[in-house]
């Protein structure tokens, strides 16, 4: 099996995690390709029986790579599809960061979730991803997130304007902090954190949810997946931000934004059943009483 590994500098107290689950992998005969970040973090502690094959982005993976594993929080997952991209290869996040709703797998787990995906004990969890279709050049070829895409003030002064089109019929004009269009795996992110609801993965709807609103009657709003969404942003300063998960570029006001679902999805590696419910409930402590 050919099995990528993606991460970056990470707390040094899970490091002889990390290494013995490389070990658990080489004594399974893997054929090792590594991210250089990662690999200039393990390097001084681990010996290769040889230099294994390096690479830093997208394009460098072999075709028939058969998983990546993501070693770190969310945060490292969404840098994954970056260099995972439309190849289709799954995605295992072991979660070497704080909530952990991608990573769903924790260090302490990592050597079983090992022994699953050789047994072929595992399902594929299909997400969508958001994309800025135009301005088509602001973002490049990465034009594309796994949460969201977000306009948003660039600073603490005055709000911006914001007017919304579904498929060319008007929405609203929001006042507001800016707007969040999030996937259903980016509704239990930013867009939860604005009042935004959750949504269950395999819906594939789209969530418009707005930052910081001047009208309180103005709610989150779900719609179906394939609608094209046009946003028209003026302000009184020059210019706002635009974010897709966590990379971010200044634009200038006034501009004009189309963006809608991708034509393909990522592969995230559920070990055993999915169970989607089971995660927010563990993750947002769901059903837990403190009093008792």
């Amino acid at each position: 099996m050919k099995i990528a590994l993606f991460g970056h500098r990470f707390n040094t107290i899970y490091l002889k995690k990390v290494l013995n689950m490389i070990d658990l992998l080489n004594k399974k005969n893997t054929d090792l390709i590594i991210d250089e970040n990662l690999y200039n973090v393990i390097e001084p502690y681990i010996e290769f029986r040889e230099k294994p094959f390096l690479f830093s982005k997208y394009g460098q993976l072999d075709k028939d790579t058969d998983m990546m594993i993501s070693l770190g929080g969310d945060g490292t997952l969404l840098d994954a599809v970056t260099v995972i991209r439309d190849s289709g290869v799954p995605i295992l996040g072991i979660n070497i960061g704080k909530l952990g709703f991608l990573s769903s797998i924790s260090i302490d787990e990592s050597e079983d979730a090992i022994k699953s995906i050789f047994r072929k004990e595992y399902e594929l969890d299909k997400r969508s991803l958001v994309k800025l279709e135009e301005p088509s050049n602001l973002f490049g070829d990465l034009n594309y997130g796994l949460n969201e895409f977000s306009v948003i003030k660039r600073d603490t002064s005055t709000m911006i304007t914001i007017s919304a089109y579904v498929d060319d019929l008007f929405l609203n004009t929001y006042w507001a902090d800016g707007l969040i269009i999030a996937t259903p795996t980016g509704s239990t992110g930013y867009s939860l954190s604005c009042g935004g609801p959750i949504i269950s993965p395999e819906s594939n709807n789209l969530i418009i949810t707005p930052i910081a609103i001047h009208n309180l009657t103005v709610r989150p709003i779900v719609i179906p997946g394939n609608c094209r969404i046009k946003l028209r942003v003026e302000g009184r300063q020059q210019d706002f931000l635009c974010v897709l998960d966590s990379r971010s570029r200044a634009l200038h006001s006034p501009a004009e934004m189309i963006i809608s679902r991708t034509d393909f999805q990522i592969n995230l590696v559920c070990l055993g059943k999915k169970d989607f419910f089971k995660t927010i409930r563990n993750k947002l402590a769901w059903g837990i009483d403190k009093r008792n």
